[in-house]
């Protein structure tokens, strides 16, 4: 048998702390890195715990190796800046809180337009159709006996997506605003079917609403004419 310098079981042990440790981490790149580290470890250990190599173990922790691999490439492409989609990087500033994978999931089901003139998006009771994100300008909410100016960037039915619920709010975009569209029906399938963009998206979504209760009481709020 081959003398090597480490006993198999200090080996064994190693790898086996080693491996501990990557369970106790949430960071998906060190646990990856540690699950690599182990399993190279346990490789040479089954090369030297016998009279003759486990091949058959050698083969399984291989063929996990180059999962470990898969993982870290895909990892580094999700954070990589050029998986960003080149139609879109130009707004990703006001996404960036998503990691560039992430951003392109989402965006993938979006529809970017411009708006050729004045449309009503949602209305004050009844259900929507499409969750929006108006990348910029203003537009105008109109609730109850009030009407008010709103600045974007900034979501356009969010609590009626997230909840289910009708419209609090009849919403209306001048012409000329650019506006981001997602179907909430096919939304909402993917975001059962994709955990990832399903937290993607609620992560903006919290964000965005962090940002209106901080602005909740509108000082330019005036009741409408005639009511």
């Amino acid at each position: 048998m081959f003398e090597f310098d480490l006993s198999p079981s200090f080996l064994v042990a190693c790898a086996g702390g080693v491996q501990i440790i990557g369970y106790l981490l949430i960071n998906q790149t060190y646990l990856r890195l540690t699950m690599l580290c182990s399993t190279s470890l346990y490789i040479v250990y089954y090369f030297y715990a016998a009279e003759t190599p486990l091949w058959g173990a050698i083969a399984i922790s291989t063929l996990t190796l180059v999962a470990i691999l898969i993982g870290l490439a895909a990892l580094y492409a999700r954070n990589a800046s050029w998986s960003l989609p080149e139609e879109h990087k130009d707004i990703y500033p006001l996404f960036n809180e998503l990691q560039p994978g992430d951003f392109s999931k989402v965006m993938r089901m979006a529809k970017r337009m411009k708006i050729d003139q004045e449309r009503v998006v949602t209305r004050e009771g009844e259900e929507i159709d499409a969750l929006y994100y108006v990348t910029s300008g203003h537009f105008t909410v109109r609730k109850g006996a009030a009407q008010f100016e709103v600045p974007g960037p900034t979501f356009i039915g969010e609590v009626a997506y997230l909840m289910g619920q009708p419209s609090a709010a009849t919403t209306t975009l001048p012409a000329g605003t650019e506006v981001l569209e997602w179907p909430r029906d096919a939304l909402a399938r993917q975001s059962r079917k994709n955990p990832r963009l399903k937290l993607a998206l609620e992560a903006l979504i919290s964000r965005d609403l962090a940002v209106k209760v901080s602005l909740a009481v509108s000082p330019d709020a005036k009741p409408v004419a005639g009511e």
